[in-house]
């Protein structure tokens, strides 16, 4: 990396790291408890929300019962942003008229928004409401982070309890999640990203007239989206002329801070946080990225507090931190160099791949961010990932891939990363010969049998859709560029649906029957195909005995097992992904550097 990426990386890490320790300390305080005990009013609060939903808060679920309340919850959110897109035209809220939303796309919309994916085949200041916007979308990102976290604090207290039957209150759960932790900081970085610029209001939309008409060229679109070519194969072309710009208002602060501390990434506009009145400044998008792993890194920490070895949880977050900053150097690499056909005809001004970069930002500012977005499952961006190099979409993509487990999701960052976890001391403990523990609790056969479902049901996901995207010709339709890019845009599509990013390659559009149901079933299977594993896992490691460290006991808490959890999750990764990679971005790269284009 140049000397400003290392300067703004480093920067970003040391305020990441400050801020995020006294977090975690207070998610372990609060969601242990003991923050209800010492502060009486907050206790009070907690049972009174409990008996306004009917739900015993004082109920200790096992982990079925824990599954069953989660998945309910979901489901019941599903079908109320379903239900909302489908009406909103009979609904306030609505200054531009927006009319129903069609049924495929309400019902990708609904389980995107639902499994904290929020991929969206929508323009969201052209198809949805205000009052969408706010009362499905915006809630949805609470809860759905809130769901995420939830889940991991049941996994952890399977470490840390013995002979237990239960993992704690689901109910409970998310409403401290959600009241005591989302909603203040959602608040106070609202109130910030207004004070920046980001617009806040429920004005109807402006129609401003340009100083002059513009004029100039578009390629002829179908019905589908797809540009229409002539005999030869060329672009059909129009001319359009331009007298007015509609500039589109709303609520959109409000949305903007949960999309990003809840590592949710559905923006109020198309552009998403490249949008200046999503993102108009350095300050803001130095917090929006902040904001993305903040609590994924707080997590960490609150994991070593809760299981009583902090250090348990610095040698998580180092693991993280370090596949991390080798992503960041990758793609700050590859786009410090211009696109060579660009160099051809003369278009280079010698600052790197600005294509689809905002210029307030930057080559390393938009490497960054596009590195923290698909490392968590956030998926908000501020330049166009279709527009990076093949090999900086790459690795994007294959962040993604691996599980979204570096930082990762609010909760199921932490928690996937613990999955690989148990395999290291697993694959450990076969080749010492010795029965495999991780924080006194031996890993067993049930153990790594629910590690395996959840560590290959998303690349069922990923390359089984994947595959059948580029065999059916309804799905081909789709592609708006041929070959190896045109591949990497259905294999991104994919890996971002299945782990659960929403971040997608623009050059494809998706916003069809096909993949509005292939996409929306990859998202619910890749969030709960993983979620419910993960508490069958800490309802068997609850009902375990605690073994006593011995001499024979491999410490999970030094350098060593950084190296083993690292090469762990990237020899999986490599394994499983490897070749489809090789088939679309890295074959795109060479296409391109051979002069031929992707």
């Amino acid at each position: 990396m140049n000397q400003s990426a290392v300067l703004q990386t480093g920067l970003y890490l040391l305020v990441l790291l400050t801020l995020a320790w006294p977090l975690g300390r207070y998610l372990a305080a609060l969601m242990s408890g003991g923050l209800a005990q010492r502060l009486g009013w907050m206790g009070k609060v907690d049972r009174g929300l409990m008996k306004l939903i009917g739900a015993d808060g004082d109920e200790d679920m096992p982990w079925w019962r824990y599954a069953a309340a989660i998945v309910l919850f979901n489901l019941a959110g599903l079908l109320a942003v379903y239900l909302l897109q489908r009406l909103q035209l009979s609904l306030p809220l609505n200054p531009a008229g927006m009319p129903n939303v069609e049924a495929a796309s309400a019902f990708n919309t609904a389980v995107s928004f639902v499994t904290n994916t929020n991929w969206q085949g929508y323009g969201g200041e052209a198809t949805m409401s205000y009052l969408t916007q706010m009362l499905a979308l915006t809630v949805q990102n609470f809860l759905s982070a809130a769901t995420g976290i939830a889940v991991v604090v049941a996994l952890v207290r399977g470490f840390v309890r013995k002979h237990a039957q239960g993992l704690g209150n689901a109910w409970l759960d998310l409403n401290r999640v959600t009241v005591w932790l989302l909603l203040p900081l959602a608040s106070l970085f609202a109130v910030f990203l207004v004070g920046q610029g980001v617009i806040q209001n429920f004005s109807p939309y402006v129609e401003a007239q340009l100083v002059e008409p513009v004029s100039y060229q578009v390629a002829k679109t179908d019905e589908a989206g797809k540009p229409l070519v002539d005999a030869q194969g060329a672009a059909v072309m129009e001319e359009v002329t331009v007298r007015t710009q509609t500039l589109a208002m709303g609520p959109v602060a409000s949305q903007e801070a949960i999309k990003l501390l809840g590592t949710n990434g559905g923006g109020f506009f198309n552009a998403n946080s490249a949008h200046p009145y999503e993102n108009p400044t350095g300050a803001s998008n130095f917090l929006q990225m902040l904001s993305i792993f903040l609590i994924p890194a707080a997590l960490c920490f609150m994991f070593g507090h809760l299981v009583g070895d902090v250090r348990q949880g610095v040698v998580v977050l180092a693991s993280m931190t370090l596949i991390f900053v080798a992503m960041v150097a990758v793609v700050v690499w590859a786009e410090s160099h211009a696109n060579p056909l660009l160099v051809q005809l003369g278009m280079d001004a010698g600052l790197g791949n600005m294509e689809g970069k905002e210029t307030r930002f930057g080559i390393v500012a938009s490497s960054l961010f596009a590195v923290i977005t698909t490392a968590a499952s956030c998926g908000a961006v501020n330049a166009m990932h279709d527009s990076l190099m093949p090999l900086a979409g790459g690795v994007t993509t294959w962040l993604m891939q691996l599980g979204e487990v570096v930082f990762g999701g609010v909760g199921s960052g932490l928690y996937g990363m613990l999955l690989f976890a148990m395999l290291a001391v697993f694959l450990a403990g076969l080749m010492i010969g010795r029965t495999p523990e991780y924080l006194g609790k031996k890993i067993e056969s049930f153990e790594m049998k629910m590690v395996s479902i959840a560590i290959l049901i998303t690349p069922l996901l990923v390359l089984g859709g994947t595959a059948v995207a580029v065999l059916l010709p309804q799905a081909l339709t789709s592609l708006w560029n041929p070959g190896a890019h045109g591949f990497s845009e259905a294999l991104y599509a994919f890996s971002s649906a299945a782990n659960n990013n929403g971040s997608a390659f623009a050059g494809i559009s998706a916003n069809t029957p096909f993949y509005n149901l292939a996409l929306g079933l990859a998202m619910w299977f890749g969030r709960f195909g993983v979620l419910i594993p993960v508490l069958a896992i800490a309802g068997s490691l609850a009902r375990k005995p605690k073994l006593a460290v011995s001499v024979g006991t491999m410490p999970t808490h030094g350098p060593l097992f950084v190296v083993l959890l690292v090469g762990t999750v990237l020899i999986v990764g490599a394994l499983t992904y490897i070749p489809a990679l090789a088939l679309g971005p890295v074959v795109d790269h060479l296409q391109l550097f051979a002069g031929q284009g992707g």
